[in-house]
């Protein structure tokens, strides 16, 4: 069997089943590689090694009462949990403790997981960085703001983790660490219990190692029936560039017509999409929306703490404060009225392929990246699938495929059919 820390989740729980590996064993294993790993890596900002071990052994006493029993998972500090501390990525939230678990924590441990501890965020979820490292290359960053659960997972500390996005806070970090990441249709996961910054726009995401593991916690936290899907006999993949292309580094501009060409000759119906014109100024009503309605929500909590606030959060509301009403209905109307037409746009493609994020991880973690290529989609509320694609000078460059409002269980059966074509695998 693979050294354990590398299974994914679902050949972890089946081991498990089976009998063939405890999950005190692969719980023990996690923290070992946590404790080598994490000096460097800084992927964690709390750590219960002592109740994941005590849950493992109760588990392991047990039949399996859920698809994840017995297997660990980390959770973005943003989520609540009611046995650990929800920091929030500041210092105001030091030491507090929520009398609540969070839905997605409840129905991940109703399925049989175990809440090895919490990941870092970036402050409130937003720009300012934690001191997370790139697990590929120490000196770069890992994006964010969900930066401490792409670089758990990339860095096999464990094989799931939680995180969030606003504006790319999962596909980019997804991008840069080499991982799956998976944003699922707003609004598909109840969110009772994470950060809000951004009503319109906050989605709760997955990280994994594999599609099928993300379709797995797909299954467990939609909060409705997950309906049936299979890979199209003859799928379409459209190629969209969008307004943004122009922010892509050559090397990812690349690896997406590579990816493409590659797809072509294998056989893969690949087309041209053209968003319409009206899409331009998305990323920009993405941007506002962020900014104001963060602004209402996070304003009062640091005016009244402002000396442990960041600069750069400082920056950000302000910015929001000055988005007026105007602008900010605008920006909601454009956010609606590119929703109403984006199955038009879409056309008879079964997704579309676009940039994970415009390169590799930038050099330094003070920067946790540009998310370019995710404000649009994040505004549609669309579900989104990352998945690495490349390398460039030993760091991940990834891709991500765009599904159609509610779509995600068939983007996420055409994703795992995507991801085992060797035209998805490239070197750049």
């Amino acid at each position: 069997m693979a050294e354990l820390t590398r299974l994914s989740a679902i050949e972890a729980a089946a081991a498990i089943a089976a009998g063939e590996i405890h999950s005190e064993d692969l719980v023990r294993a996690c923290i070992d590689r946590i404790d080598q790993r994490d000096g460097q890596v800084r992927a964690w900002q709390y750590l219960d090694r002592e109740g994941a071990i005590r849950r493992a052994k109760e588990l392991d006493g047990r039949d399996p009462v859920g698809p994840l029993h017995g297997i660990p998972i980390g959770i973005k500090d943003v989520i609540t949990t009611r046995c650990m501390p929800t920091g929030y990525g500041s210092p105001i939230y030091e030491g507090y403790y929520s009398e609540e678990d969070a839905t997605c924590i409840a129905l991940l441990k109703r399925a049989g997981a175990i809440i090895l501890g919490k990941t870092v965020t970036a402050e409130f979820a937003t720009y300012q960085p934690g001191p997370t490292t790139n697990p590929h290359a120490a000196a770069h960053t890992p994006g964010g703001s969900s930066s401490g659960s792409a670089a758990a997972v990339a860095d096999y500390h464990v094989p799931l983790a939680l995180g969030t996005q606003t504006a790319g806070s999962v596909i980019r970090p997804a991008s840069y660490c080499g991982v799956i990441g998976y944003k699922p249709s707003k609004p598909r996961y109840d969110d009772v219990g994470v950060i809000e910054t951004a009503r319109h726009l906050d989605t709760l995401g997955t990280f994994s190692r594999s599609v099928e593991d993300a379709a797995l916690v797909d299954s467990i936290l939609a909060s409705h029936s997950v309906e049936p899907s299979s890979v199209p006999s003859s799928p379409v993949i459209g190629i969209c560039r969008t307004h943004v292309w122009s922010q892509a580094s050559s090397d990812m501009q690349r690896v997406l017509e590579d990816t493409a060409e590659r797809l072509a000759i294998s056989g893969v119906a690949v087309v041209a999409v053209t968003l319409p014109d009206a899409f331009a100024g998305l990323s920009e009503a993405q941007q506002q929306i962020h900014a104001r309605e963060a602004y209402e929500n996070l304003n009062n909590i640091c005016g009244d703490n402002s000396t442990q606030v960041s600069s750069a959060l400082v920056s950000f509301l302000a910015a929001g404060k000055a988005v007026s009403p105007d602008q900010y209905h605008a920006a909601r109307k454009l956010q609606q009225d590119c929703r109403e037409g984006l199955a038009a746009a879409f056309g008879a493609v079964d997704c579309l392929l676009t940039p994970g994020a415009t390169g590799i991880a930038p050099y330094g973690i003070g920067d946790t990246g540009d998310p370019a290529f995710s404000r649009i989609w994040t505004a549609l509320g669309v579900p989104c699938l990352g998945f690495p694609a490349a390398t460039k000078r030993g760091l991940p460059l990834g891709l991500q495929m765009i599904g159609l409002p509610d779509s995600d269980r068939a983007l996420l059966a055409l994703g795992a059919w995507m991801v085992r074509q060797d035209a998805c695998t490239l070197k750049a």
